[in-house]
């Protein structure tokens, strides 16, 4: 009997580390991804590999935060993509539960908005799992050391969701430009603001 608890305490305690296993946290470097484009074209992360980083943001279509944060977004990729930080978004909501984020309404988007920075679907939501991305929009701001790309930032993109001109804190962009300039991010977490990832029904 006791062997019976020791075991099933054994198998708790390597779940519980398995699980955060699937989530990266600041300095963990990333693992590859390739998910298809609003164009399709497949897009990976190893396609950056000659920028000095990259603003990954798991973002819908449908979240009123996504909404209320899309021109700050695409302000971010703007201002950064020339200094070597292109945003790339991914949308990982499940279209059987969320309609307005399937594909075709992704395409839609981002021809709408005129996007300049990929919008990929993370169909699987194995990408989304991997980051440990828990909301829309919820950043990872990654850094190039050598050929890894390494967690600098996770969290929201500032203080204000609903005006963008009332934000006192851009935690993104204090966060890029510290390391544009060889500084260490001095708010490496913050809390993701947003409507929570439609998991798919397993």
């Amino acid at each position: 009997m006791e062997k019976i608890k020791l075991l099933g305490l054994v198998g708790l305690i390597l779940l519980l580390v398995s699980s955060k296993s699937m989530k990266y946290e600041i300095g963990d470097a990333v693992g590859d991804f390739k998910l298809k484009n609003v164009d399709g074209k497949m897009v990976a992360l190893s396609d950056y590999k000659s920028e000095k980083g990259v603003i990954v943001i798991f973002d819908c279509n449908t979240c009123p935060y996504s909404k209320a944060y899309n021109d700050r977004i695409i302000a971010l990729d703007k201002k950064y993509s020339e200094q070597g930080f292109p945003v790339i978004a991914i949308n990982a909501n499940d279209a059987q539960i969320s309609p307005g984020d399937s594909y075709d309404e992704m395409v839609s988007r981002a021809k709408k908005k005129n996007y300049t920075f990929p919008y990929l679907i993370d169909e699987s939501q194995t990408v989304a799992r991997a980051f440990g991305a828990s909301n829309t929009p919820h950043v990872f701001v990654l850094q190039r050391i050598e050929n890894t790309f390494k967690v600098a930032y996770i969290g929201t993109i500032d203080d204000n969701s609903r005006d963008a001109s009332a934000a006192k804190k851009k935690y993104v962009e204090d966060a890029v430009e510290a390391l544009l300039n060889g500084k260490p991010v001095s708010t490496p977490n913050t809390k993701a603001i947003g409507c929570t990832i439609k998991w798919k029904n397993t």
